[in-house]
């Protein structure tokens, strides 16, 4: 999409359209500099892609390309996949993060006033599966296991 099409940023455009159309020339000629250098050159942008060529997420690429392909996704470009890595951790960070918090609630409405500074969490499924179920994930534990 470009800048100064006429469908992009609507309300800005016309907003300012509305205030430069009675401003003489050089009024306008000004505040058309201050809006290209209000518009952000993408450096930022390119950064991050620079900076996603020497990343190396903990979700391996061989990974993270077996599952796109197997979803039907092919891609060429190790940024991509490096981007779809990140997202995936801090996918599974945010669960990990979450349960972490439901197992501490859980311990300590369960647990007496007995107080050890070095607690030690495990994750379990009861822990799990209500924050699974709050990121749309239903999980069932099998009735028993062999």
């Amino acid at each position: 999409m470009e800048l100064n099409s006429p469908n992009s940023f609507n309300l800005n455009i016309n907003a300012e359209e509305s205030t430069s159309s009675n401003m003489d020339p050089p009024q306008q000629s000004q505040l058309n500099g201050e809006l290209e250098s209000k518009v952000p050159t993408g450096q930022p942008l390119i950064d991050f892609l620079q900076y996603l060529d020497d990343y190396k997420p903990s979700i391996p690429d061989s990974v993270t390309s077996h599952y796109m392909h197997s979803a039907g996704f092919s891609v060429n470009d190790p940024r991509v996949l490096r981007l779809v890595s990140i997202s995936s951790q801090k996918f599974i960070a945010d669960i990990a993060n979450d349960a972490l918090q439901h197992c501490k609630m859980r311990t300590a409405l369960s647990q007496n006033k007995k107080g050890t500074k070095d607690k030690k969490y495990t994750l379990t499924f009861e822990d799990l599966t209500p924050v699974l179920s709050e990121y749309g994930l239903n999980v069932k534990k099998p009735q028993y296991f062999f």
